[in-house]
């Protein structure tokens, strides 16, 4: 519950400071993922990663549409790119025999997030604009971490035991570092 209030307090805020709406249905669509993730069953995860991946597009739409945008920019950080598509391509590979019937949503909602850290980076990295894609990154690495934590490990490995201090910083720091470059 603390979880979806705080992502939910960012998107008023974003409501209230006349931030982009692109911005403020994002902040929305995952605090609503947030809510239904935390019911922890399989409908609801579902779901929650539907709410989560439409929250991926409205920002996708928002980085893509900021008047600063510059699709040329994007190949400018080469690492990055195709750091990105070598990531997606582990993970699919990784985690397709282990999801069993969420295998079609969970490899569907890879590219999506995946294309929130490419495009964020059509943004120039000036003013508040620097955030933007700090914070696509430290989204994919809490997502990153919780499909290691679903799909990757046993359920006793002792590296789990960090995962709610990796992942609560790195996905509140992400939603917030968003709301600070466009507002």
């Amino acid at each position: 519950m603390l979880k979806t209030a705080s992502v939910a307090l960012l998107a008023a805020l974003a409501l209230t400071q006349a931030a982009p709406w692109l911005l403020a249905l994002a902040l929305t669509l995952c605090a609503i993922g947030d809510a239904l993730l935390s019911r922890e069953t399989e409908t609801t995860f579902m779901a929650g990663i539907g709410a989560f991946a439409a929250g991926h597009l409205a920002y996708i739409a928002l980085f893509l549409t900021a008047p600063a945008s510059d699709m040329g920019l994007i190949l400018t950080q080469p690492g990055i790119f195709w750091s990105l598509i070598l990531l997606g391509i582990i993970m699919a590979t990784l985690i397709t025999p282990r999801a069993g019937a969420l295998k079609g949503p969970v490899l569907a909602y890879i590219p999506i997030i995946l294309g929130m850290g490419i495009t964020v980076q059509a943004l120039p990295d000036t003013g508040a604009l620097r955030w933007a894609l700090p914070a696509a990154l430290a989204f994919i690495a809490s997502d990153l971490i919780l499909a290691t934590e679903k799909f990757l490990l046993p359920a006793n490995h002792p590296a789990l035991k960090l995962n709610p201090y990796l992942i609560w910083p790195l996905y509140w720091g992400a939603q917030a570092g968003f709301l600070i470059a466009f507002t």
